[in-house]
């Protein structure tokens, strides 16, 4: 039997990953949730914590086509989240809240805007809503608890962490940001992170109603922004980042969220 072994060394104290417990959250995610979520999951043979990390020694899936098809993520997306909608938080009291280590993001953010600012390749949609979000990390992540009702959330819903089998079932992987949050979020991530623009309406209409979207965006294109910075400018990662991150944009505009790019 193949089996796929994660290690992770205790984060960095002060560090983001430490102030989230991501790791520690993760071999909880696989000792007391995964058995009830409902959604297809790698199977869990081991989860352990120990002074020096965690180890989880998980099913292989790498023979699984990588990533899904965006409508199926939405639906099974949904699924979870329907299922878990005013319950998670009460059953799993651990699950990290919506607004944690905002104000690391926050620095992070803050640190990162002057250089993303300087990027030959942003579009001016980009850019307005890069400068709307200085200082306003904190209150995007505010806005999302007025999104809709808590429910199990995956919180880096990308195609990235997701598997595809031989008969179409969707597998989520790596749990590290599991949260209690409105489960919108996660569709708002997974169209920030992974869905061409002119999948957006089809891919929300497979989720279900999009309630809530115009107060998760502003977080989820943080986020955006952040993986953005990552990526060298002109390049295809940066392309489709900037494609995705303008379709935010204008979204927001038309929320009237942010202001409209002059002509």
């Amino acid at each position: 039997m193949r089996v796929h072994v994660k290690r992770r060394d205790r984060p960095e104290p002060g560090s983001i990953s430490a102030a989230l417990d991501s790791f520690r959250s993760e071999v909880r995610f696989y000792r007391e949730i995964a058995p009830v979520v409902g959604v297809r999951v790698p199977v869990c043979y081991r989860a352990e914590e120990a002074d020096e990390g965690t180890v989880l020694v998980l099913e292989d899936l790498s023979g699984w086509r990588p990533g899904a098809d965006p409508l199926a993520a939405a639906r099974v997306l949904a699924e979870m989240h329907r299922q878990w909608a005013g319950a998670a938080r009460v059953r799993w009291p651990w699950l990290r809240p919506v607004g944690a280590a905002v104000d690391l993001v926050e620095q992070l953010y803050a640190q990162v805007w002057p250089e993303l600012a300087a990027r030959p390749d942003l579009t001016p949609s980009v850019r307005i809503l890069g400068e709307r979000l200085v200082g306003r990390v904190a209150e995007s992540e505010r806005m999302i608890s007025a999104a809709g009702p808590l429910t199990l959330a995956h919180g880096d819903a990308s195609l990235l962490n997701m598997r595809t089998g031989p008969e179409g079932q969707v597998a989520l992987l790596d749990w590290e940001d599991v949260s209690a949050a409105p489960g919108v979020l996660d569709l708002a991530w997974l169209l920030v992170s992974s869905v061409e623009p002119a999948r957006w309406d089809r891919t929300v209409a497979a989720y279900g109603p999009g309630t809530g979207m115009t107060q998760v965006l502003p977080a989820a294109a943080v986020q955006g922004l952040l993986s953005l910075s990552g990526t060298i400018a002109g390049s295809s990662d940066a392309a489709a980042w900037m494609r995705r991150l303008d379709a935010a944009a204008s979204r927001l505009q038309a929320a009237t969220w942010l202001p409209a790019c002059s002509p």
